[in-house]
């Protein structure tokens, strides 16, 4: 079975998908770090804007391990590096590239058909699984979304305030929700679920009903 979640940036979605998965026993795939290594691996490699061939060229030669909670790129772990907000702006170099989304597209259909999986993203209930047995639209207002991320990178340690990650992440929805391959959008019949006011416990309490009564149909 696949359980393909999607939404925009700062809905929580990685932290419940997780957590989610673990309590189905079934494997969990973030997408999300997929395109976050790569533009990483971009960045290191001074590519940015107009370089387009060059990162799909450069995608084709990384090596990439998503097994545990950890991620590799090029065997080296930059599960942390990652999650920056400076990866965070350039998200997009990957993301947009229609040749990387190809071949990640490609990665996350062959880790999902060795077992269940429940998949997080942005394109997983429309392009990459149309097919999935369950879709969940999982958002929240764009003020609760930036709490969360500055709440996260704060604890990591980074300095930046509210107003910034507020206009990153309106940034980040209007790419995603515009892009030419893999943009954002709610699949037809996706259950879609606000997180606002609810913790995280109330969210994967709901994803789980929803997830069974799928599994009844």
């Amino acid at each position: 079975m696949i359980v393909a979640i999607d939404g925009p940036a700062g809905a929580g979605k990685s932290s419940v998908s997780r957590q989610l998965a673990d309590r189905l026993g079934f494997q969990f795939l973030d997408t999300g770090a997929m395109y976050r290594a790569v533009a990483l691996a971009a960045l290191e490699r001074g590519l940015g804007d107009g370089d387009e061939g060059r990162i799909a060229s450069m995608t084709n030669t990384l090596t990439l391990d998503f097994s545990g909670n950890r991620v590799l790129l090029d065997g080296r772990d930059v599960t942390g590096d990652i999650r920056t907000s400076r990866v965070s702006a350039a998200v997009y170099l990957a993301a947009d590239n229609p040749a990387v989304r190809e071949r990640m597209v490609k990665m996350q259909r062959q880790i999902a058909g060795t077992r269940d999986t429940v998949t997080e993203g942005r394109d997983q209930g429309t392009v990459a699984f149309p097919h999935a047995e369950c879709k969940i639209f999982l958002t929240a207002t764009p003020e609760e979304r930036a709490r969360r991320r500055h709440a996260e990178l704060k604890s990591r340690g980074e300095e930046i305030s509210l107003a910034e990650v507020l206009a990153q992440n309106a940034a980040r929805d209007l790419r995603d929700s515009t892009r030419s391959v893999g943009r954002l959008v709610k699949a037809e019949e996706a259950v879609e679920v606000y997180t606002d006011g609810l913790t995280t416990e109330q969210v994967i309490d709901r994803l789980e009903e929803i997830v069974r009564e799928s599994r009844k149909a």
